[in-house]
């Protein structure tokens, strides 16, 4: 089984050109007229709005049976999950909060889909931050788009890993696929010598509005790097896919500046971006259409891509380790290194 891993290393002389490649050459891979979820349980993180909710709506259009929409505001989502019934009425379709800024919700999200739900099949962890400006989690203290891009992010999928893999139907995996972006290709990293990495990653002087973002996508990649090796993909099925630009999502939600400056965003973005069905798209793809092979892959373009060269190397392969043996520092409360550990059993 070849994963990202275990391809060439990826080699981008000249970024724009990945992005033209992938923004308008890339052939979408929609799923086959025999692709049938009914029976099958799905939960989809951030899915009131953006990519979130066109993958939702996709996953019910192939007959998916039971849907948790996971949002961080309940109204929001309610207000998503009634248009959702009006076009699938024989879709179970259940609204659950759950906050990125919070471990305690996350933890207890976690619990709940353990204690009430008897199977689940599919998670896509959509919900996602990308900020201009340097904000912190008061909560956690960790910078606000490296806490839910990231370790938020992270967190959720070490927890459901044990529940997915008991849930599953038998013979048959369940498949997570995270949220990545073709920008980590691009990414500068240039805080990665340091020693612990975490907080250097948290320090306002750091926080770049361009790489910050691309950091936290990368350290994902990283995390996957290593946890193939506890993972079975008979059992549950990780991958990482890049929808890429995507026109509609609120993206630049937060951008300061001039009217004009907003504007030339707004219409690069209707020039240049893929509309959400087609970004969402790779997210169904990633968990209907692939299978076994795609696990510990990051999908770019509906098809296998390497990680960035720095993974490659001796450093990156440091780097990489720091991030594994950091992250399970930062969740040594949620009992995270045994829940990977029991993987293996």
């Amino acid at each position: 089984m070849t994963g990202s891993r275990d391809l060439e290393p990826s080699q981008v002389p000249f970024f724009p050109n990945v992005f033209f490649n992938n923004q308008f050459k890339a052939k979408p891979q929609w799923p086959g007229k025999d692709a049938n979820l009914t029976g099958q349980t799905a939960i989809v993180t951030g899915s009131n709005v953006g990519m979130g909710y066109e993958a939702a709506l996709q996953l019910l259009g192939l007959k998916l049976s039971h849907l948790i929409l996971a949002v961080r505001s309940v109204e929001k989502g309610q207000h998503a999950a009634s248009q959702m019934r009006e076009k699938y009425p024989y879709a179970k379709i259940d609204v659950w909060a759950i906050d990125l800024f919070s471990y305690d919700s996350i933890q207890a999200f976690a619990k709940k889909a353990d204690v009430e739900l008897s199977r689940i099949d599919i998670v896509i962890l959509n919900a996602g931050r990308a900020r201009f400006e340097y904000h912190k989690v008061d909560r956690t203290g960790h910078e606000e788009s490296f806490q839910v891009n990231y370790l938020s992010t992270i967190l959720l999928l070490i927890l459901l890993l044990p529940v997915l893999k008991a849930k599953r139907t038998a013979g048959r995996p369940a498949h997570v696929t995270i949220a990545s972006a073709a920008l980590t290709l691009d990414a500068k990293f240039i805080h990665r010598g340091k020693t612990p990495l975490f907080p250097a990653l948290d320090a306002p002087e750091n926080f770049d509005r361009d790489d910050s973002y691309r950091v936290g996508k990368l350290l994902a990649q990283m995390f996957l790097w290593n946890l193939v090796d506890y993972v079975s993909a008979d059992d549950v099925i990780v991958n990482l896919a890049d929808p890429a630009f995507v026109r509609g999502t609120d993206f630049a939600r937060d951008l300061k500046g001039s009217a004009v400056v907003r504007t030339l965003f707004g219409l690069f973005g209707l020039i240049a971006g893929r509309s959400p069905k087609l970004g969402a798209s790779c997210y169904i793809d990633a968990v209907v259409n692939k299978g076994k092979e795609s696990h510990g892959c990051f999908l770019m373009s509906w098809k296998a891509h390497p990680f960035p060269p720095l993974l490659y190397t001796t450093e990156g392969k440091a780097v990489t380790q720091r991030v594994w043996e950091e992250t399970l520092a930062e969740f040594e409360f949620a009992g995270a290194r045994q829940k990977i550990e029991s993987m293996k059993a």
